[in-house]
C-alpha cells in the first residue's frame, strides 16, 4: 500500500504499530527518536510519517517543522500524543491522544493516502 516511517521512543510502541501498519500491507521503517528519524525521511521514499510528540532532543513539533520546510513538505505527518493539549504546532495532519484505538490509526493512515487520488480526479 504504502511506505510509513514510525518516529517513537518507546520500543513498544515501535512494535506495536510496526506489526500493525505491517498486517495491513504497509512497508514500515522505525526510527527510536527524531534524530534518527529526520535522517530516514531525508533519505526518501516515504507517504505518510507518524511521529510521538515527546521525545527527548528533537520531539514531534520538531520533525513537523523539519518536513513542512523539506522539498517533500506535503507529506502527511501523524501526531501520536499523550499530552495532545500541549501541541503548539499546528501542522500534523492527524493527532491522536494516547491511549488510541488501533484502528483509528489505520482509518487515519487510509484517508491519508487516499484523499490526494479523490482530488486529482474531481480536478
Amino acid at each position: 500500500m504504502c511506505s510509513i516511517l514510525v518516529i517513537d521512543d518507546e520500543m513498544g510502541i515501535l512494535r506495536v504499530l510496526h506489526e500493525v501498519l505491517t498486517q495491513f500491507g504497509h512497508h514500515v521503517e522505525i526510527a527510536e527518536d527524531g534524530y534518527e528519524g529526520i535522517q530516514k525521511f531525508d533519505d526518501g521514499g516515504f507517504d505518510i510519517v507518524i511521529t510521538d510528540m515527546r521525545m527527548p532532543g528533537i520531539d514531534g513539533e520538531d520533525v513537523v517543522r523539519h518536513i513542512r520546510r523539506s522539498p517533500h513538505r506535503t507529506i502527511p505527518v501523524i501526531c501520536i500524543s499523550g499530552t495532545p493539549w500541549l501541541l503548539k504546532e499546528t501542522s500534523f495532519d492527524v493527532v491522536l491522544p494516547k491511549p488510541f484505538p488501533l484502528q483509528e490509526l489505520i482509518d487515519s493512515v487510509w484517508r491519508l493516502i487516499t484523499i490526494p487520488f479523490k482530488d486529482a480526479a474531481s480536478a
